[in-house]
């Protein structure tokens, strides 16, 4: 009678370098276990194998997540987590999916909608069989091959948008879409009200790693960039439409002092901001000198970051 065994691998990934490492992860906990309420620093998925765990959020106010149910949290959010029982589950942190069919993931995002109440999406058979798999996988040795997870992502993400009914999914997603929006929302109301990176990624409750991150994903610039762009676009409408002093503008601006404004705006605009006044007055219209600032605006923000 023969019996059947586990296929085991012939090499030994541990001296492979990582990839993506940590952004598909098994977990098991003892009963107990508790991860008090913090801000996620990605989006995350979390899809139990076994036991009870219980999660605490906005979207999930104490609700106990049981096998084959799955939650998705947003970056930004603030999530708690409490094992009833010993628990199993995969966690996917991920800041964008690695998507097969962007038509549909589109498709998706358009026809989400908030729902009434969140309920935890429910694994289907081919989810099911996909989760279990990975499982596997991880308890085979701890070193993990990068590549092959980063297949079994693509995997994951392809089955949760094209084998689920569109309805059901698009709730599912709803809280990336909400996200996408309050990150612009945020980024627009206080890009003005910030001195450098760091104090912007602050403020938001972010990495300045992660921040930056976002920013170049939502933008498709660097934050400094982007920053230094909308603060020679309200200079300069400060200098010709507002009587302002030049010393409120440039303490506005934050720079540390006239004679440091006054390099920024040759460099920005061709003129002193007096100069430029002056020009505005008579009628000349300003215009933003990127060719002669982009030097002058990669040193001032390199002193920032």
């Amino acid at each position: 009678m023969t019996k059947d065994t586990l296929c085991t691998r012939q090499v030994d990934c541990s001296l492979c370098p990582k990839v993506s490492e940590g952004t598909l992860a098994y977990r098991q906990y003892p009963q107990g276990q508790h991860f008090s309420a913090e801000k996620c620093t990605q989006n995350c998925m979390i899809f139990v194998i076994k036991g009870e765990l219980l999660i605490n959020s906005n979207e999930y106010p104490g609700t106990t997540l049981q096998s084959r149910q799955c939650v998705l949290q947003a970056i930004g959010s603030k999530m708690e987590l409490l094992a009833l029982t010993d628990v199993e589950y995969i966690a996917y942190w991920f800041t964008e999916l690695p998507l097969l069919c962007e038509d549909r993931y589109k498709e998706i995002l358009e026809r989400s909608e908030a729902p009434l109440t969140y309920t935890p999406l429910i694994a289907n058979a081919k989810l099911e069989r996909l989760l279990h798999d990975i499982v596997d996988y991880f308890k085979e040795q701890p070193s993990a091959c990068g590549k092959y997870l980063d297949l079994k992502r693509q995997e994951l993400v392809y089955i949760l948008t094209c084998y689920y009914p569109l309805r059901q999914i698009s709730t599912f997603f709803y809280p990336i879409s909400t996200y996408t929006e309050s990150f612009h929302y945020f980024i627009m109301q206080n890009y003005d009200k910030v001195k450098n990176v760091e104090e912007f990624a602050h403020l938001g409750g972010y990495t300045t790693t992660t921040f930056r991150r976002l920013f170049k994903n939502m933008y498709n610039v660097p934050v400094y960039e982007w920053i230094l762009d909308k603060k020679r676009e309200g200079i300069l409408n400060d200098l010709q439409f507002t009587k302002q002093r030049v010393s409120v503008i440039s303490a506005r601006y934050g720079f540390d002092s006239l004679s440091h404004f006054a390099h920024f705006c040759k460099d920005s605009f061709g003129d002193t901001p007096r100069a430029l006044r002056k020009r505005a007055a008579s009628g000349e219209k300003i215009t933003i000198i990127k060719e002669k600032g982009d030097d002058s605006a990669r040193e001032q923000a390199d002193r920032e970051d």
